[in-house]
């Protein structure tokens, strides 16, 4: 494999065929998570398609031709012009293989891939998720010298990653940014030691005979487990929300806020996350309309001031949306007075949805005893129903669920298996 420069762009990709490029910076966790991908596919299709590297923060100007705006960022070009997907962010093994696949004939992809050799790995401790609870989990298991892999289908940091703000969290006097905080955990524990495996696909789960396929080569064999794989947005099961999941309705300010700027935008819930969000929102957003079921909002007192004194800001208490209909670039959301049964239609640029998180458990298939609401349960030590398996965070049934009681069950998990392992 090669480093090349934009000079050398026109000879090394555009005129060699079949070539995969990645764009890379330094201090790139992302970029780091990716080296033994790109590297592990370069051996394998290296016979068929050139691999090159391009240090991105050297050669911008051809990274702004090419439309790279961030790092790691891959390319694939066939005698002289792009094809496939461009992948960028926490780029996954599938998907740079799906790419290269494309650029061949089946038969002589099912030729290489009947080459792969599959890897067995062994450690102490696996951490399934690299939120703020596996993270605190890894620390202190680097820290007492257990041998101790994460592995986290994305890239560790959790939902605080695209936090805006985290203005509660010790030790910061002003609010610390969400994917800064996230960065410090990780380096934290990167230090002690531990092992990541980041951005990947979990084949498959075997927590009998404890072991993780990763990637489908990679099998991952541990003595103990603890599972950090948190939750994701609550959906709301409202007719439209899927259709236009991702075209009008979204989950994350902080990653499409910004495409709202000067625009009009309707947000629903009443808690926490939703008031916190719609300060952010704020930033860009010509108006806002907060659509909630209660009566009051179920926020802190003080996001509530904040939000409530914004003169953008207008709140439709007691009402429930009941459909989600697309014109063109508008979106609208019919909603239900619970009072009065009276529906209307409300319409604007875009919808964001905040109204609770759910535990992502499938992967387990009904392993753990959980509550009503498919929270695991845990004893004070954090272990599980099923021996040496550790659940921490927000994957716990509990009352509260914040950064710092995510960090706690970490913690304590941690110190109940490096026992063990003494």
């Amino acid at each position: 494999m090669k480093t090349i420069t934009s000079s050398e762009f026109e000879k090394e990709v555009l005129q060699a065929g079949k070539v995969a490029v990645d764009f890379y910076s330094s201090e790139c966790a992302p970029c780091d998570a990716l080296v033994p991908k790109f590297e592990s596919c370069a051996e394998i299709y290296g016979d068929d398609i050139k691999f090159v590297k391009i240090f991105r923060q050297e050669n911008r100007e051809l990274a702004n031709e090419l439309n790279v705006k961030s790092s790691p960022t891959v390319l694939f070009f066939e005698n002289g012009k792009q094809v496939g997907q461009m992948l960028t962010g926490g780029i996954k093994r599938f998907d740079l293989m799906a790419n290269l696949d494309a650029m061949l004939s089946p038969e002589r992809v099912a030729e290489l891939k009947s080459k792969i050799k599959k890897t067995e790995t062994h450690y102490e401790t696996v951490i399934l998720g690299g939120g703020p609870a596996g993270l605190a989990a890894a620390i202190y298991l680097g820290q007492a010298k257990v041998k101790t892999a994460l592995i986290d289908q994305s890239m560790p940091g959790g939902q605080i990653s695209i936090t805006h703000k985290v203005s509660n969290y010790p030790g910061f006097i002003e609010p610390v940014q969400g994917f800064m905080l996230s960065h410090y955990m990780s380096e934290q524990a990167r230090a002690t030691g531990v092992e990541f495996k980041s951005a990947v696909d979990v084949s498959s789960i075997n927590l009998k005979e404890k072991y993780i396929i990763v990637d489908g080569v990679e099998t991952v064999h541990f003595n103990y487990l603890i599972v950090a794989t948190g939750s994701s947005p609550r959906l709301m099961k409202v007719p439209g929300e899927l259709k236009y999941k991702g075209q009008g309705i979204s989950y994350c300010a902080t990653c499409d806020a910004k495409y709202f700027q000067d625009k009009e935008v309707i947000i629903i819930g009443g808690g926490n996350s939703a008031i916190e969000e719609t300060e952010f929102i704020s930033k860009f957003a010509s108006k806002i309309t907060i659509i909630t079921h209660g009566d009051a909002l179920r926020a802190n007192k003080e996001a509530q001031s904040q939000v409530l004194n914004n003169p953008k800001v207008t709140v439709r208490y007691n009402s429930e949306p009941k459909e989600f209909i697309k014109n063109e670039d508008k979106m609208s959301v019919v909603i239900e007075n619970k009072l009065t049964k009276q529906q209307e239609s409300i319409s604007a640029d875009g919808i964001f949805i905040f109204i609770g998180m759910q535990p992502n458990v499938s992967m387990f298939e009904n392993a753990f005893e959980t509550d009503q609401w498919g929270y695991i349960q845990v004893s004070d030590e954090m272990e599980t129903s099923i021996p040496g398996v550790y659940s921490v965070g927000d994957i716990n049934s509990k009352k509260f669920r914040q950064i710092t009681t995510a960090v706690a069950d970490g913690t304590i998990a941690a110190i109940a298996v490096s026992r063990k392992v003494q």
